[in-house]
């Protein structure tokens, strides 16, 4: 059973026979075009085009598939279009983000959706660490994708969709910075920056940044941060360290800092979040469509 981007993505490079038009009419990028168009290709087990630096020509496979498909296609396009015919209204979904990682995983989402549903307006945000529920209890945000745990009676968590590893950041000239790897209970022997706590639920506040080790020492605390770019700036004074994603190093790393893996530190785990009464009708296909892209072709 094809996907729906991966028939609209074949039969559209059908007819363009480019990718950079194909990509434009779908509204994606050319890359997501060329790596839908290899995936089904390797499910197939067939080649369906001809490639060169110039040109894109269908293979006799890729003639008969178009043949075979288009006919059923352009039936049932037109009628999801004669059904929509009634309604006019633009459907709007707002999702966040918390990493620039999850980010990246939301807006493929978004071409999705702009793809399967041409009706909705998908807005994407980054949601601040030091407030991660405020813009979804104030209705601002529809749909999140944000670390857990998120324990919250107002709040419908879905599936874990991806775990990190953690690292300890710490400055270049820090003792840990030559260790192959840290474990929590050298956090009381550092000082640890963390968040303003003010609007972030205690549970998971203990979670990400501990006040005390497993042997039940005190972990000194640091600066408590407001935004995520001030914590590598008093890392990379020298002020103290901080827990993080082992992902950031390929986002944030800098000549002043070094990512030093944990042995023992718990994954963070990413998963979606969103109201529990939720009207919107748009997050339940957007959740499907997030698993979607975060799957592995």
């Amino acid at each position: 059973m094809l996907e729906r981007l991966e028939l609209e993505a074949f039969l559209t490079l059908a007819e363009e026979l480019h990718f950079g038009r194909t990509a434009e009419r779908l509204h994606v990028s050319t890359g997501r075009i060329s790596q839908t168009i290899r995936a089904l290709e390797r499910r197939l087990g067939a080649q369906l085009f001809e490639r060169t630096s110039r040109t894109v020509t269908l293979t006799p496979v890729g003639k008969q598939l178009r043949d075979d498909l288009l006919p059923a296609y352009r039936q049932i396009s037109a009628g999801l279009n004669a059904a929509s015919l009634g309604s006019t209204a633009r459907k709007v979904l707002t999702v966040g983000f918390s990493a620039p990682w999850c980010g990246n995983l939301m807006v493929r989402a978004a071409d999705l959706m702009r793809i399967r549903y041409p009706d909705s307006i998908v807005n994407v945000e980054e949601i601040q660490l030091t407030d991660p529920l405020g813009r979804m209890r104030s209705g601002a945000v529809d749909l999140q994708l944000t670390e857990f745990p998120i324990s919250e009676p107002d709040i419908t968590t879905g599936p874990i969709l991806f775990s990190e590893p953690r690292s300890l950041l710490v400055p270049v000239d820090h003792p840990f910075a030559q260790r192959d790897s840290v474990d929590l209970e050298d956090l009381g022997d550092a000082i640890l920056i963390t968040l303003n706590d003010e609007l972030i639920p205690r549970y998971w506040m203990d979670y990400y940044f501990p006040r005390r080790t497993p042997a039940g020492r005190p972990v000194p605390q640091g600066p408590a941060t407001n935004f995520w770019p001030e914590v590598l700036v008093h890392v990379n004074a020298g002020v103290g360290v901080s827990t993080v994603s082992a992902r950031a190093e390929q986002f944030h790393s800098g000549p002043g800092m070094v990512f030093v893996p944990f042995r023992d530190a718990p994954p963070i785990d990413y998963g979606l979040m969103w109201p529990t009464d939720t009207k919107n009708p748009l997050v339940r296909p957007f959740l499907d469509l997030v698993q979607e892209a975060a799957t592995p072709a």
